[in-house]
């Protein structure tokens, strides 16, 4: 047994930090909050649909080093992980940091929030230019090499910003949130990072261009950004979602092994508001039924077979939604069709068969060099969505409402408009 101390993240003009409970003893195993959700309060984040909230079951640490500038350039991890937005970054919380400092924020550096290392960030015009897809997507550049072994050659390539070449390709992607990471089979959407603590290292040394990266500060970055569990508590329509089964504490009691599914019944949150008379309660409780069961055919996903699906095939981890072991997956994300002028498109050959494709940015394939690879990213957890939009690794989607009429189009599912509304007002509520 250890003691815990727990806390909600609350936003009121500033960052604060509410106790919920503490002295919580639970399982050494678990490690995860057992006392009762705070109820019928609004404390948390606003997003378009509501609070948002997280739980600190490490404890509430500001002082923790994931707040702290450890390397050259003022950037915490906090910096590209706001606790204020889903521990992540959005274009209108960007948008406010560019207003207030000129775009002089630490969240502004030509290494990786720049189209390109190069652009000229003299002036506040020009770091708008230059800044201008981390503000209108929320993505960051990614700089990657092809590995020496990989089964494909670069052979053309299309930057509007002059810099991507088999030297360095500029890959966009949105951060990850650094919340409800115990339920992580994979790290980054490539799924390249092995453990947290070199993907702590790496971004002290990369993002925040550090000289060093003290493997006790790498530690206690850890221990904290396991503890943070994350989710939405407050529906402008449905009120308070603790009420059910919603919010971050029910959250840090879920219980989770790796591979171990119910893929029947991925979500079991909110079917209790299925006859509930708040029209957007049982939206919700519709929502969420359709999740788990509405059948739909999947084709030319790479890393599936062609079958039969639901949407909780993909997002099995019980009440979290990523899958419950690694699944990368081409759903169509990267292609060439779906290519924004915004973005280099890269041209690759397979050295075997001499077939060409193009992609705005190869996926998995830069970490493993496998053809097959290229344009599959993990399938990322659910919760907390309504925080940090947009979505897909690239930022393709700007509201939930795009996801859901992505996938309906991208497969056919032929959701009629309430089916759609249904699963978005689940989505909102997670």
């Amino acid at each position: 047994m250890r003691h815990v101390l727990l806390a909600v993240l609350a936003l009121s003009g500033c960052l604060q930090h509410e106790p919920v409970a503490t002295g919580v003893d639970t399982g050494a195993d678990a490690g995860v909050a057992t006392a009762d959700a705070p109820t019928g309060t609004r404390t948390g984040t606003p997003d378009p649909s509501g609070d948002g909230a997280t739980v600190f079951a490490n404890g509430d640490d500001p002082a923790n080093p994931f707040f702290a500038s450890l390397g050259t350039n003022g950037r915490a991890c906090a910096s590209c992980h706001d606790p204020l937005v889903g521990w992540s970054v959005t274009p209108q919380s960007l948008a406010a940091r560019f207003a207030q400092t000129g775009g002089a924020d630490p969240v502004f550096r030509s290494v990786d929030g720049a189209v390109s290392p190069t652009a000229d960030v003299s002036t506040p015009a020009a770091r708008m230019s230059a800044y201008a897809l981390l503000l209108a997507r929320g993505v960051f550049r990614i700089g990657r090499l092809i590995p020496d072994d990989a089964e494909f050659a670069l052979v053309a390539v299309d930057d509007p910003y002059g810099f991507a070449s088999a030297a360095e390709l500029s890959l966009f992607r949105r951060p990850m949130p650094s919340t409800n990471l115990r339920f992580n089979a994979t790290i980054m959407w490539d799924g390249r990072e092995p453990t947290l603590a070199q993907q702590a290292t790496d971004a002290t040394l990369g993002h925040a261009q550090a000289t060093a990266a003290p493997a006790d500060q790498i530690a206690a970055i850890v221990t904290f950004e396991s503890g943070l569990f994350t989710a939405q508590t407050y529906d402008n329509g449905a009120g308070d979602l603790t009420l059910a089964h919603g919010g971050p504490l029910a959250l840090s009691t879920q219980p989770y092994t790796p591979g171990a599914i119910d893929p029947q019944a991925t979500f079991t949150l909110y079917g209790a508001w299925a006859n509930d008379p708040n029209p957007r309660r049982a939206a919700i409780a519709r929502g969420e039924l359709l999740f788990n069961t509405r059948p739909f055919q999947i084709h030319g996903v790479g890393g599936m077979p062609d079958r039969q699906v639901t949407c909780s095939t993909c997002h099995d981890t019980p009440n979290v939604g990523s899958h419950s072991s690694p699944l990368p997956l081409d759903i169509g994300i990267s292609d060439a069709a779906r290519r924004a002028p915004t973005l280099p498109l890269y041209t690759l050959r397979n050295l075997a068969t001499n077939t060409t494709i193009q992609t705005t940015d190869p996926g998995l394939a830069l970490a493993t060099g496998k053809w097959a690879d290229i344009g599959r990213f993990e399938v990322p957890g659910l919760r907390g969505l309504a925080m940090r939009p947009p979505y897909f690794h690239s930022g393709l989607a700007a509201t939930l409402q795009d996801v859901v009429g992505f996938y309906d189009t991208r497969f056919g599912i032929h959701l009629a408009p309430n089916d759609r509304g249904d699963l978005v007002a689940f989505l909102s509520a997670l």
